[in-house]
């Protein structure tokens, strides 16, 4: 059974899914910005839901740091720049492939 963790590297703007401390996928993000930066720290993934709707694009996962998440959206020339209000901002193909792979207690450690 795979042992999955995230680490979304804000310098690089990258999303890395590891397998036991190994890369197994890494993913172009959009994060927060300036006024709204996303924040560092270490998390878990809390929950998850299929369109969610609006600005979120194709799936939501929520952090254990409340309004905050890994989403898909609906403007996917956003990725890549520091562009939202604080969450990740991944391509819709990408964040579904992402949750199909990662359970709820997924840790999520978000760095510069």
């Amino acid at each position: 059974m795979p042992n999955y963790r995230i680490i979304v590297d804000l310098s690089d703007r990258k999303l890395y899914l590891l397998d036991n401390d190994v890369v197994v996928r890494a993913f172009p993000i959009g994060i927060g910005k300036e006024l709204t930066q996303t924040p560092q720290g270490e998390y878990t993934i809390i929950n998850k839901a299929p369109n969610p709707g609006g600005p979120f694009g194709a799936f939501w996962m929520g952090l254990s740091r409340p309004h905050y998440g890994i989403h898909g959206t609906n403007n996917p020339a956003s990725i890549g720049y520091a562009v939202s209000h604080g969450c990740i901002r991944m391509h819709n193909q990408d964040v579904i492939q992402l949750a199909n792979l990662v359970p709820i207690g997924t840790r999520v450690t978000i760095r510069s």
